[in-house]
């Protein structure tokens, strides 16, 4: 019987933080992952964007898509990005983290901006309307 209980609390304990991540998205914690997918619209579902360029992988074709295309897509397909709909603040956090843990080359402070201002405008989670 103490043998059931030591695999089964575990999995219930497992279960319960896995719950409250979900209901506490915003919040940066342990449990934090930049890389959750929102379910909220973007101006690129709603066809407030520019058309794609196929230069740029069918990127937004507006300031910002070349320099976010190169950066991006070294290290991970660009669908990878467009598939995100992150919420203004998470992009800045994953740009941090993706320095800070997974080598991405810290960027000078005008490329940051442009690339970041890119994401948030056509694959944030965030209302624009």
């Amino acid at each position: 019987m103490r043998a059931a209980a030591c695999l089964v609390l575990p999995v219930i304990f497992a279960s319960v933080t896995a719950v409250a991540a979900q209901e506490e998205p915003n919040r940066p914690s342990s449990g934090y992952d930049p890389m959750r997918r929102s379910l909220s619209p973007s101006l690129k579902e709603d066809g407030g964007a520019p058309p794609g360029n196929p230069d740029y992988g069918g990127l937004p074709d507006a300031a910002g898509a070349e320099e976010t295309y190169y950066l991006c897509s070294a290290c991970h397909s660009i669908t990878m990005v467009t598939q995100q709909r992150l919420s203004d603040d998470r992009w800045d956090y994953l740009w941090d983290w993706m320095v800070e843990k997974q080598g991405m080359p810290q960027q000078d402070a005008e490329t940051r901006e442009t690339i970041l201002d890119y994401l948030k405008t056509y694959f944030s989670s965030e209302d624009r309307g």
